[in-house]
């Protein structure tokens, strides 16, 4: 009787050995090993997310990213990842008090930037779909809101870069210029962790430069920010009904129930504060990870394809809600 146990096949056996052998012949060229460590730079203590934006700027003009393809899902899961992480250091009392204060300003900004988001696209003769992909980055969330919508409104490719470029250029800007001119009218942080999160497209510059501000801005950012993100739900809904599509394919934020539970655990399990301090220190980390990987995706194809017209409705629409944000929160 035969007793032999089934083994590989020779055929099998061969291509692992071959798929193996490819792996440690693997030759890193000069610019791969330059962005690898442009990318380990930023995961040390001594680059801040602003040099992180700006060093991952200069890969993509002068560089260029090597792992291009791969760049839209590694910020979105480690901008994720980062946010839940930054629950750990936060205070569920403290957010819940936040959220209150930001929710009627969010509600009147979210709804005058769709309002007007659609009137200058068709003053600006943009297509209906790009104008309000735009107009959702603005009022919402940024990317999130943009990757929310685009299978919503069916948008294809050229829609969703030239409005995920747009975005992305003003977050650019918005994360180095936002704590100057906080500084410059010596806005508290609370003032200003409320500004951030109104009138910055991205989560992951609004909590860039909240960080710089200081942590009790970066408490308030963070958790209005989220809650503004969750007004992708129903603003799909709304975009599926005005686009006739149907209710289409709708995502749901998922991580911000990740970021609420970790919120919780640090605020009522003393014991979790060691794995908390780790967390958060990862998280700052992993958001300057993040941010270097979103300017090593603007190269100057990327800001070239967006075209004036529709960076004239994004920069519009931006100093529309950065004023009018402004001017309710100095004035409460």
């Amino acid at each position: 009787m035969n007793t032999a146990h089934p083994t590989t096949t020779t055929p099998q056996l061969r291509s692992r050995q071959h798929q193996a052998q490819r792996l440690l012949d693997y030759r890193f060229t000069t610019r791969q090993l330059l962005f690898i460590g442009a990318s380990l730079l930023c995961l040390t203590p001594f680059l801040s997310p602003p040099l992180a934006l700006l060093l991952g700027l200069l890969v993509a003009q002068f560089i260029g990213h090597p792992y291009l393809h791969l760049n839209s899902k590694a910020t979105r899961w480690l901008l994720q990842a980062s946010v839940v992480g930054l629950g750990f250091g936060m205070n569920a009392h403290s957010a819940v008090q936040a959220g209150k204060e930001g929710i009627l300003l969010t509600v009147a900004s979210i709804a005058g930037v769709l309002t007007v988001g659609v009137l200058l696209g068709k003053w600006l003769k943009i297509d209906a779909i790009t104008a309000h992909l735009i107009a959702a980055g603005t009022a919402i969330c940024g990317g999130s809101a943009i990757a929310a919508l685009s299978p919503v409104v069916k948008a294809d490719e050229k829609q969703v870069s030239v409005a995920l470029g747009t975005v992305f250029i003003l977050n650019a800007v918005a994360l180095l210029v936002f704590p100057a001119i906080g500084q410059g009218l010596q806005l508290t942080q609370h003032q200003f962790g409320l500004w951030c999160a109104l009138a910055i497209h991205d989560t992951s510059s609004v909590v860039g430069a909240a960080t710089r501000f200081g942590p009790e801005a970066l408490q308030v950012a963070t958790t209005v920010k989220l809650a503004r993100a969750l007004w992708i739900i129903p603003v799909s809904l709304g975009t599926a009904a005005l686009f006739n599509t149907g209710n289409g394919r709708i995502t749901i934020p998922y991580f911000i129930g990740l970021f609420v539970l970790a919120m919780l655990v640090h605020t009522y399990v003393p014991a979790s504060q060691p794995i908390a301090d780790v967390a958060v220190t990862l998280a700052h980390r992993g958001l300057t990870l993040t941010l270097f990987l979103i300017g090593a995706g603007l190269s100057g194809n990327v800001i070239r394809a967006v075209g004036w017209q529709p960076l004239a409705q994004g920069v519009l629409l931006w100093l529309l809600i950065s004023a009018a944000s402004l001017w309710a929160i100095l004035a409460v």
